[in-house]
């Protein structure tokens, strides 16, 4: 995120500010190791492979974002890409927090501000991810931040649990956020 944007999403009063001590940045690739780390770490993800998440910090960098701790590591990271029949819709694929800076309100900071972002750079409208029914912890990041945002949630199965190959899959369930508005003076 740029200074200007910085500026910009701290001037509104729905954006959770970045804590104290971190910066909200875009991932490089160099952060790809970490950012699989905390994935494998976190316990509740879906684990890809490392290279997905050197693809992710390559090719999908504009709708994605680090939380940078004093050190310049990543403390955390939200991956996201726009749906190529739906490029007004930012779909979050991934949100994780280091178990060494959980209950700061990173994973919230990173949501607003990757949305902030994506809203303002590139038009978007909406935001969509998958939850599965035991996810307490995204179910509730993902409630609060429609309701901080005032704008609605739709929530229905996308991926029913016979889908999957593996034996005990949750459904996945498609969470519909927005719309948002635009805002003034946007690049959009």
């Amino acid at each position: 995120m740029t200074a200007a944007q910085a500026d910009h999403a701290g001037a509104r009063s729905d954006i959770k500010e970045i804590p104290e001590g971190f910066k909200l940045d875009t991932p490089r690739v160099e952060d790809g190791a970490a950012i699989w780390r905390i994935a494998r770490d976190s316990k509740a993800l879906d684990l890809n492979s490392s290279y997905s998440y050197l693809l992710w910090c390559r090719d999908f960098a504009a709708t994605s974002a680090v939380a940078r701790d004093a050190t310049g590591e990543p403390a955390a990271f939200v991956t996201g890409y726009l749906r190529p029949d739906r490029p007004d819709t930012l779909v979050v694929w991934q949100i994780a927090v280091d178990a060494a800076h959980r209950g700061r309100g990173l994973a919230a900071a990173l949501l607003d501000g990757l949305t902030a972002r994506a809203v303002d750079e590139l038009g978007v409208r909406s935001v969509e991810t998958t939850i599965t029914p035991d996810n307490d912890a995204s179910n509730r990041l993902f409630a609060s931040f429609a309701a901080r945002h005032s704008v609605p949630v739709k929530r229905e199965v996308l991926f029913d649990a016979a889908l999957f190959p593996e034996q005990g899959h949750e459904p996945e369930v498609l969470h519909l956020i927005g719309p948002f508005e635009t805002p003034p003076g946007s690049n959009r």
